[in-house]
């Protein structure tokens, strides 16, 4: 059985002068996850929220937090993060950014947040295979990471169903980047059951609409594919 379908709404594309109405608003409309994405400028060309910021959603919010490091050296910042996030969500780390992934998978898994590990456009999916069995979520970018509003990359869509392949069951499959209700089937076809939504939720005149929208046209796709399986 195939793992429930959750939408993760990134606030990199919220009103920054507005976060707490859109974080409720959101919250309001039944989102699963607020997906946090974490920026140095060295991994990836932005700078963005450091633990102060998260722990300040964290007291707007019961909702877990979707904290994705895209930094260099996530080793010193796990304990942080997990703190400020209360122990509730998960936290994502990329493959391109540690030489030893089962040390920092440990690290996290201590701070009592779930795992995911993530690895960008042009990393092969063979890079992570390895550590799959010891993580929670595997997160691939469909898009190349620093910035909202980039359209989706295609390659993807392989990379997610080869680790719907080699993953076991009880892992989840996240894609980001470039995620609007006109391809979010593609990916839910390949496996992918956890949505990160920027601009396709917050730059919509009702983003509470918008997210379910997003969720119903994933759960009915799940749905077919799983009758086209029993047929």
């Amino acid at each position: 059985m195939r793992n429930k379908i959750k939408i993760s709404a990134s606030i990199l594309a919220a009103n920054p002068m507005r976060f707490e109405e859109d974080i409720k608003r959101i919250e309001a409309a039944g989102i699963d996850l607020i997906h946090i994405d974490v920026m140095d400028g060295h991994f990836v060309p932005n700078i963005t929220i450091g633990p102060f910021i998260v722990a300040g959603i964290k007291q707007i919010t019961d909702v877990p937090l979707d904290i994705h490091l895209m930094i260099e050296h996530p080793e010193r910042y796990v304990e942080a993060f997990a703190g400020a996030a209360e122990g509730n969500g998960i936290i994502t780390f990329h493959i391109e950014t540690v030489e030893n992934p089962k040390e920092i998978i440990s690290l996290i898994r201590s701070t009592g947040m779930k795992v995911g590990i993530s690895l960008n456009p042009d990393t092969p999916v063979e890079m992570v295979e390895n550590f799959l069995d010891q993580v929670d979520m595997a997160l691939v970018m469909s898009v190349n990471p620093g910035f909202a509003g980039q359209k989706f990359i295609p390659i993807a869509l392989s990379k997610i169903a080869r680790l719907r392949d080699k993953g076991p069951d009880k892992m989840d499959i996240q894609v980001d980047g470039g995620i609007t209700p006109d391809n979010i089937s593609q990916v839910v076809k390949q496996g992918a059951n956890v949505i990160v939504a920027a601009s396709a939720i917050f730059k919509t005149s009702d983003p509470g609409s918008a997210i379910k929208s997003l969720k119903q046209i994933a759960e009915q796709t799940m749905e077919k594919e799983a009758v086209n399986l029993v047929n």
